[in-house]
């Protein structure tokens, strides 16, 4: 990442860096109300802490990013980096962060006590507003992770994804939202649907998140070459998305196309699910009946066949992120802005959201990357040409 390069060099000091993302924050936040708490006293002495380590240099610095060497991990990769987490409890998340020499500066918005889960994030301030429109929702559970990112208080922070709480606030502010493939990473979640992931601003930042978080083991799969191979499907064969959303879903696939980025090919099969919605809630309520998780269990083992074998001949799913534009505080109505993501939840494959334009009512779209388990690289590789596409 760029800050951490300059930190690292001395071009800029951790401590200025993070004083003027709080600054951003004491100003911005009345209105975004991204932050349930913003630990401004502790985040400066942290980032004193990393300055002292960048004076002491490499070599007299511990920790496990004190070697560096061939194919080792760069020494504090991000350095004086300022990261919000997700929600009060968010720090355990971000110990790898940390240890890379990131600064948390606060606890980002999540739905409270007092709010109903459609408006998806309440701040210390209030309400948590879509940075493009106030009058509109974020997108959540990761709500105040995505305001604070679109709005350029912080360049990543953490989330948690257990039905697209990643993805569908990236694709309604107009970010990156990355989910690890599940049971990869830690998590908290005792279903098994939730999975950590970062909101970022570039695939670039992302990729410095995964390369974090991410076990020495996970293999690099982020191979140069190019064209993809990808199938596109506008509903997954259930969901019902407003016309919109896939026109701008598909305008960002074709862009990719025409830039050989990806190439569209025929799968074995066609990209066609169960309807994950019955299986999904089924999974999650500790009080489902036997019938309806024997079911639930059913509907997952179809739906994980499909992928497996349309992944045989294609790297990648692409779909629009979310059915429909992001919606008012008063909720969605009758349409689950989950529909096109939370299949994912169930199945555990990695996917990422990419900014694909704006609508009518001048609100970011996103497009929907899925690949096979294990292959966050993939996505991330294909996020940034993408990136580099549009730049």
């Amino acid at each position: 990442m760029e800050i951490a390069f300059a930190v690292r060099t001395g071009t800029v000091r951790a401590v200025d860096v993070v004083a003027e993302a709080l600054e951003r924050i004491e100003r911005a936040d009345p209105v975004l109300c991204a932050f349930t708490e913003v630990w401004a006293e502790e985040a400066l002495r942290r980032a004193g802490e990393v300055d002292t380590l960048v004076e002491a240099g490499p070599s007299r610095s511990s920790g496990p990013f004190g070697g560096e060497g061939p194919g080792a991990r760069a020494w504090l990769p991000l350095a004086g980096v300022p990261v919000a987490v997700k929600g009060r409890h968010g720090l355990r998340a971000a110990v790898p962060l940390l240890a890379a020499g990131g600064v948390a500066l606060g606890a980002t918005a999540v739905p409270g006590p007092g709010t109903a889960w459609q408006t998806w994030g309440l701040g210390a301030r209030g309400r948590t507003v879509n940075p493009w429109r106030a009058d509109r929702t974020p997108g959540g559970s990761s709500a105040g992770a995505a305001v604070a990112v679109a709005a350029g208080l912080v360049p990543l922070a953490t989330g948690s994804d257990g039905a697209g709480s990643v993805r569908i606030p990236a694709a309604w502010c107009g970010v990156v939202g990355l989910k690890a493939t599940n049971g990869l990473l830690p998590s908290r979640d005792r279903t098994g649907l939730a999975a950590p992931g970062v909101l970022a601003r570039t695939a670039a930042d992302a990729a410095a998140w995964w390369r974090a978080v991410s076990p020495p083991t996970t293999a690099d799969d982020a191979r140069p070459s190019l064209p993809r191979t990808a199938a596109w499907s506008p509903d997954l064969g259930f969901a019902g998305p407003d016309p919109e959303p896939v026109a701008l879903a598909r305008a960002a696939v074709d862009r990719l196309v025409d830039a050989g980025i990806v190439r569209l090919v025929r799968p074995p099969a066609p990209p066609l699910l169960l309807d994950p919605a019955p299986a999904w809630l089924a999974l999650r309520d500790p009080g489902s009946a036997p019938a309806a998780l024997a079911e639930a269990h059913l509907v997952r083992a179809e739906n994980n066949r499909r992928l497996a074998r349309l992944f045989t001949g294609v790297e990648l799913l692409l779909t629009p992120t979310a059915p429909t534009a992001p919606h008012g505080h008063e909720g969605p109505g009758d349409v689950y802005s989950t529909a096109l993501t939370w299949a994912f939840n169930v199945s555990g494959h990695p996917a990422l959201s990419l900014p694909a334009g704006f609508g009518t009512d001048g609100c970011p779209a996103g497009l929907h990357l899925v690949a096979p388990h294990g292959r966050e690289a993939l996505l991330l590789t294909v996020a940034g040409a993408a990136e580099r596409l549009s730049s």
